[in-house]
C-alpha cells in the first residue's frame, strides 16, 4: 500500500492503490512533497509515499502533514529519525471481489453533501474506519434510511481508493440497532455493481484483526489476495 512511482506497467494497480488513485482517477485530490503524496487532508488521511524513506523523505511527509500528527506507513521496519514517534504497528488484508454477486439494492440511496452530517454520525457511532468531512468526494455513496425513524441514515457503503481498473469498496457501516438484516453485504453487492458497470472490479481492505468482517467478506465472494503490515507514527511536534 506504498507508493512506488515506477511505471504502472510494472505492478499489479492493487500493490499501491493508494499512489495509483493520487496519479490517476484522484489526482485532483494529490497533495505532493518530493516523492510523497497524500490526499486532501479534507478528503482523506492516506499517504503514498516510497517503500524505502530516506532522510528527505521523512522531511517531505512533515511538508504535507504538519508537527504532532499521526501518519500511517506501509510496511514495517521503518526508522524514523529523532522526534518521531513510533505508535503501533498493526496488519490489514486486501480481498478482491473474484466471486462477488453484484445487485442494485431498491432502497439505496446516493448520499452527497446534504447527507454529510448523517454519515459522520453514523461513521462516528460504528467505527468502520476513517471517514472525512469530503470523503464522498471519492465516489459513490450508497445509504439506506428508515422513514419511520425520522429519515435516519442506518447504513451505507461507498467507493474509495480507485487504482486503474479497480475500486475500493469502504466505509462500509450499519447501526447497531439494525444489524443482522443483511444491510451492509446488500449495500457490498449494490456499489459493486456499480463498478462493474463502469467494466471495472471491486476489492477492499481490513484490519487484520476484524475477523468477524473478514469472514463475512470471504462468505459473499471475496478472495484473499494479500496481507500487509502497517506502522502508525507521530511527526515531530515542532
Amino acid at each position: 500500500m506504498t507508493t512506488q512511482y515506477i511505471d504502472e506497467t510494472d505492478v499489479h494497480p492493487l500493490d499501491d492503490p493508494i499512489g495509483g488513485s493520487l496519479i490517476g482517477a484522484h489526482a485532483r485530490f494529490a497533495r505532493t512533497s518530493g516523492r510523497s503524496s497524500r490526499f486532501d487532508p479534507e478528503v482523506a488521511p492516506f499517504l503514498g509515499h516510497p517503500s524505502v524513506l530516506e532522510d528527505a523523505d521523512w522531511d517531505d511527509i512533515i511538508t504535507l502533514f504538519g508537527p504532532g500528527e499521526i501518519v500511517s506507513l506501509g510496511g514495517v521496519g521503518h526508522r524514523p529519525p529523532e522526534g518521531w514517534d513510533v505508535i503501533d504497528h498493526f496488519g490489514a488484508v486486501q480481498l478482491v471481489g473474484t466471486n462477488l454477486e453484484t445487485r442494485p439494492h431498491p432502497d439505496a440511496l446516493v448520499l452527497g453533501a446534504d447527507d454529510v452530517p448523517d454519515m459522520l454520525d453514523l461513521v462516528d457511532r460504528t467505527k468502520p474506519g476513517p471517514f472525512l468531512p469530503r470523503t464522498f468526494e471519492l465516489g459513490t455513496y450508497l445509504g439506506i434510511r428508515d422513514a419511520s425513524k425520522d429519515n435516519a441514515l442506518i447504513a451505507m457503503a461507498g467507493e474509495r481508493m480507485h487504482p486503474r481498473g479497480w475500486t475500493e469498496i469502504s466505509a462500509v457501516c450499519t447501526d447497531p440497532a439494525y444489524r443482522g438484516r443483511g444491510l451492509a453485504t446488500e449495500l457490498v453487492r449494490a456499489v459493486g455493481h456499480g463498478i462493474r458497470e463502469r467494466g471495472e472490479q471491486p476489492f477492499l481492505h481490513a484490519s487484520a484483526s476484524n475477523e468477524n468482517a473478514i469472514r463475512l467478506y470471504l462468505s459473499i465472494g471475496f478472495e484473499l489476495r494479500r496481507t500487509s503490515e502497517m506502522t502508525l507514527v507521530r511527526t515531530p511536534a515542532r
